[in-house]
């Protein structure tokens, strides 16, 4: 069962990120701050959730937190920053975004970059550890899926409805049938064999 604070008397804000070891598309994080007595049955780390799941969850995580945030960085930063810094970025920009007062951080992984003079812990395998941290990923995975699905429109042919940027066989395969497009992060190893691609 999942914890619903770390520190019984402290303001949690939780914080996870989806999208980092995509081939395409921007990195997504989610703040979220939880009322200390919410639960819900089905929250739990985003990638043991259905997708149908998630989609409830996200309206309720909505609807019942003190406050959340997105924050997004885009693949021409990520290539400019790299994604271990682009995450914590994007991390940062949801956090900008919470007028709620709060005076901790929990993150979920192993390094964080201190935001402002707030308190963070680190907490590995924390989506599945921690209520708040476990919204913040429901979020950053719906929001940044949805993204995945309008770039699809436009560029069917990467499957990216299906994979959302991940580096599937049906991915690399188009990549090297149809080349990079302007999504694409350049920094990454697109293909196994790292062939020069054109753009």
């Amino acid at each position: 069962m999942l914890k619903a604070y770390l520190h019984k008397t402290k303001i949690e804000a939780g914080c996870d990120e989806a999208g980092r070891g995509c081939l395409a598309g921007p990195v997504v994080a989610a703040a979220v701050i939880l009322p200390k007595d919410f639960t819900h049955p089905l929250l739990n780390d985003s990638k043991q959730v259905s997708e149908k799941k998630r989609a409830i969850l996200k309206l309720v995580i909505e609807k019942e937190a003190i406050a959340y945030a997105v924050g997004i960085v885009d693949h021409k930063e990520i290539d400019d920053i790299n994604i271990l810094n682009a995450s914590f970025l994007a991390m940062h920009r949801a956090l900008d975004q919470i007028k709620t007062s709060f005076d901790s951080i929990l993150v979920d992984g192993n390094r964080f970059k201190k935001y402002r003079d707030t308190e963070h812990h680190c907490i590995i395998k924390g989506d599945g550890k921690y209520l708040n941290i476990a919204a913040a990923s429901i979020l950053a995975k719906t929001y940044r899926d949805e993204i995945m699905e309008n770039l699809d429109k436009e560029f069917p042919v990467y499957s990216w409805k299906k994979n959302k940027g991940y580096p599937t066989k049906a991915h690399r395969a188009a990549i090297r049938e149809f080349g990079v497009n302007k999504n694409h992060r350049l920094t990454f190893r697109l293909l196994p064999e790292q062939l020069s691609l054109d753009i």
